[in-house]
């Protein structure tokens, strides 16, 4: 399973990491994947790690401002969210699929990848 952590409440300009932690099986052999969610939204995707040489891939309204990276020893993938915006304000998810374009491009259920977590609410009001 993955079970995501670190969402809280930041003002505007501030900074969050999330977590992505997974049990049971081995992050390194998956692509992983952020998503988000804002009330009355649809789930739109934020950024993508590859399995193997961990490339990374941002979604325009993060790029420059979010970093995604892998800790093979933690099991675990961060996003580290600076410069965070009102905008920003979304329950955040992780999802694990060994195809990496099914993430960025499939938009399927969450629940239709091999894992996902419940997600962590992110919010960046004064």
């Amino acid at each position: 399973q993955l079970v995501e952590s670190g969402g809280g409440l930041v003002q505007p300009g501030g900074s969050l990491r999330l977590s992505c932690a997974a049990s049971g099986f081995t992050l390194d052999y998956y692509a992983i994947g952020w998503f988000r969610q804002a009330p009355g939204k649809e789930r739109e995707g934020v950024s993508y790690i590859s399995s193997g040489d961990g490339t990374s891939y941002y979604e325009d309204s993060v790029k420059g401002r979010f970093t995604i990276s892998r800790d093979s020893a933690k099991n675990t993938v961060y996003l580290q969210m600076n410069s965070l915006k009102p905008e920003d304000t979304a329950v955040y998810y992780c999802a694990a699929d060994p195809s990496l374009n099914r993430l960025r491009f499939s938009r399927r259920p969450l629940n239709q990848y091999d894992y996902w977590g419940q997600g962590t609410q992110v919010t960046v009001s004064s």
